[in-house]
Parts: structure tokens; C-alpha cells; sequence
């Protein structure tokens, strides 16, 4: 069995990003709202309409947990002509610099976290929602031996609430 003590968190877009984060006075999410467009250039992706558009829309309320189709909901409130399938690609391509992290809870339904940050969550099953677990609050004592040629990239915890049955 591998051991291990504590998880490992997805890696920060870039340290730039970061930089930015830190140093506008607020917090992180609310500083990314401000400046989606350096944001996006410092991650290696070209700030088009759409993508600050959507990125602003991801960013404005803070640490938030959504789905493509939240996502897309809001961007039609907010007349943002844009389709599903662009919301997807730009949720995954927000994704793969690490502007976001995603979280596959269920087979038909895929989250995208805000919060890169280590951390893992709680989900609400009655209201089919998400919320935050700090991270140094779960630890993970032993996993399974890792396959040869493999590392961990992370380790995700799901812990699933539902309301107490009332007798």
C-alpha cells in the first residue's frame, strides 16, 4: 500500500496569475474578475470575447462550484450569445490551465470548481449541490499501490450529506 498523508492540490495556472491574486486586496476570485483578459494571457489562453465573457461570468461571485449547463443559463440571463458547446470547451480549456479544477461526482454530471486551491467537498444530494471542505480538514492515510510508470495527480474526496430522515 502507498502511503500518504496529506492530498496534493492541482498546480496554480501560473505564477503571475497567482501574483495578481495576491496582490489586489481582495479576494482571489473577486481580483480574477477584474482582469479576466490578463488572467487568460497569463495562462497561455487569447482572451476572445466569449472566454472573458464567460470567465467574468465564472468569477464575479466568488468561489463558486458550477456545470456547463449552470454556466450557460447564466450567460443567456446576461445576453451573452454563446452556445453549450462553447461553454464545454471553454470550461475545459479553463480547466487544463488551471484556471479551474474539475470534479466528476456523478457519471452524468461534471462540476467545475473556482477554488484551485487544495480542498475537497461536500455534496448536498437533496439540493444537488456542492460546498467546500478546507483541505487540512480530511486526510488520507493509506491508498492503493500506484500502477508502475504512474504518479498521483490528486486525490479527491466526496463526502455525500443528505437530510436527516425525520422518524
Amino acid at each position: 500500500m502507498a502511503e500518504l498523508i496529506t492530498t496534493t492540490a492541482a498546480p496554480v495556472a501560473s505564477s503571475a496569475a497567482a501574483d495578481r491574486s495576491v496582490d489586489c486586496g481582495l479576494r482571489p476570485s473577486l481580483c480574477v474578475a477584474r482582469d479576466v483578459g490578463g488572467l487568460l494571457r497569463d495562462s497561455g489562453l487569447r482572451p476572445t470575447r466569449q472566454r472573458i465573457a464567460l470567465g467574468r461570468l465564472l468569477y464575479a461571485k466568488g468561489d463558486r462550484h458550477v456545470t456547463a449547463e449552470i454556466l450557460h443559463e447564466e450567460a443567456m440571463r446576461a445576453r451573452v450569445p454563446v452556445s453549450l458547446a462553447t461553454v464545454y470547451n471553454t470550461l475545459h480549456q479553463f480547466t487544463e490551465v488551471g484556471l479551474l479544477r474539475e470534479l466528476a461526482v456523478d457519471g452524468s454530471k461534471t462540476w467545475f470548481d473556482t477554488n484551485v486551491t487544495e480542498h475537497h467537498h461536500f455534496l448536498v444530494e437533496d439540493d444537488n449541490r456542492l460546498m467546500d471542505i478546507p483541505g487540512a480538514h480530511v486526510s488520507v492515510d493509506r491508498l492503493p499501490e500506484i500502477p508502475d510508470g504512474m504518479e498521483i495527480a490528486r486525490v479527491d474526496v466526496v463526502v455525500r450529506l443528505r437530510r436527516k430522515r425525520v422518524s
